[in-house]
């Protein structure tokens, strides 16, 4: 094979052996081959060209090097925490720019209020409508406020998979700590292919939480696939906007103690936390950080008694902040609570419709949240 076998057709063995896929009862599963077929094919580099997890490992190597060079605590990872993590809004001026001081006025709202981790650029961020530049502003904000202080989380999904290691890549260089990345929406790939694209983001060495979101990516991730996922070093926990609680004890049995669930949906997060998850990514944290983490906590810890009494004054705001699409509602409460100066929303989103703005402030008051209601 050594002697007869061209260099073009080297490459193609190559490609085609070096992480070979196999179907099993409709899962997927990856394996690579022994060190002995790894060192042939390496082998084949006097061809003129590397193996894919050279090339990886050069990726890796540059990636480690620009994140060092970024800042002096950009190559650190913080661990994300449980507990409650805020799916930040970006405050935006009335002609639409990212507002920088605002968003600083939130980060320091989080620090103070006991924010377990930070979830930025989110759809709750508009991250969609943002270029890689502004991107880069709210990011770098984010670092310079609480790295080291709060895990930082970082929306990176799409449905083209280079975008998403653009994004990836912009999160390793400037210092978060994870990323989150959600199915492929609107295509519709294949459970194989949903675990090809997670994995593939894994391998570029910043930790992952999936997103299963069906009802906005339009496929559900199989809990199976969820759990092989999991199996990589780097895929570390689970933002669940499925709406299915019975999944949680059946997901933990899967996945081990290890690995985060964080329930998606404000409403049923108490819930969550109680059959066995890890806390949620939560809206209303803009609005309620330290009594979402009192819920959060309290929940992990089995007080539901403590818990349930602090989240029965948030159930309206659960709803009423999803009123018209998020974040519409939410910009509107922040901006009533005095905390940023405009409710703007890029289109095709528009500012909350009037004739809802008596809702949100009513779940606001009741939950405790403006001046006169304290």
């Amino acid at each position: 094979l050594e002697s007869n076998t061209s260099c073009a057709a080297k490459k193609q063995i190559k490609q085609l052996t070096e992480r070979h896929l196999f179907l099993n009862t409709g899962t997927m599963r990856f394996s690579l081959f022994s060190t002995a077929a790894l060192a042939l094919l390496n082998s084949y580099s006097t061809c003129g060209f590397t193996t894919p997890i050279q090339q990886q490992q050069q990726q890796l190597s540059r990636t480690r090097s620009t994140a060092l060079n970024a800042g002096s605590n950009a190559n650190e990872i913080n661990p994300m925490k449980k507990g409650s993590s805020v799916a930040l809004i970006t405050p935006m001026t009335p002609t639409g720019d990212i507002d920088i001081p605002g968003l600083q006025k939130l980060l320091q709202y989080h620090l103070e209020n006991e924010t377990d981790n930070l979830c930025i650029l989110g759809t709750t961020g508009e991250a969609s409508v943002m270029t890689m530049d502004e991107r880069e502003k709210v990011l770098t904000t984010a670092v310079d406020m609480v790295k080291g202080k709060i895990p930082i989380l970082v929306g990176t999904g799409t449905i083209n998979p280079q975008s998403v290691k653009a994004m990836t890549q912009q999160a390793i260089d400037l210092g978060c700590d994870a990323n989150l990345v959600v199915s492929p929406y609107y295509v519709k790939p294949p459970q194989r292919g949903l675990v090809n694209h997670f994995l593939t983001m894994a391998d570029m060495g910043l930790p992952v939480v999936i997103y299963n979101i069906p009802g906005r990516a339009g496929i559900d991730v199989l809990d199976e696939n969820i759990a092989l996922c999991a199996e990589h070093e780097n895929v570390i926990g689970l933002k669940d906007a499925t709406g299915d609680l019975s999944r949680v004890t059946s997901l933990r049995k899967l996945v081990g103690d290890d690995f985060l669930l964080y329930s998606g949906d404000d409403g049923s997060s108490l819930d969550f936390v109680q059959l066995g998850g890890d806390g949620c990514i939560s809206v209303t944290a803009n609005c309620a950080p330290k009594q979402m983490h009192d819920i959060m906590m309290s929940g992990i810890r089995g007080d539901m008694e403590e818990a349930e009494a602090v989240n029965e004054k948030l159930k309206l705001l659960h709803q009423n902040l999803f009123i018209e699409g998020n974040p519409i509602p939410a910009k509107w409460a922040m901006k009533r609570m005095g905390f940023i100066d405009s409710a703007f929303c890029r289109p095709p989103l528009v500012e909350l419709d009037p004739k809802f703005e008596g809702d949100v402030e009513e779940a606001l008051r009741i939950a405790g949240l403006l001046p006169e209601s304290r």
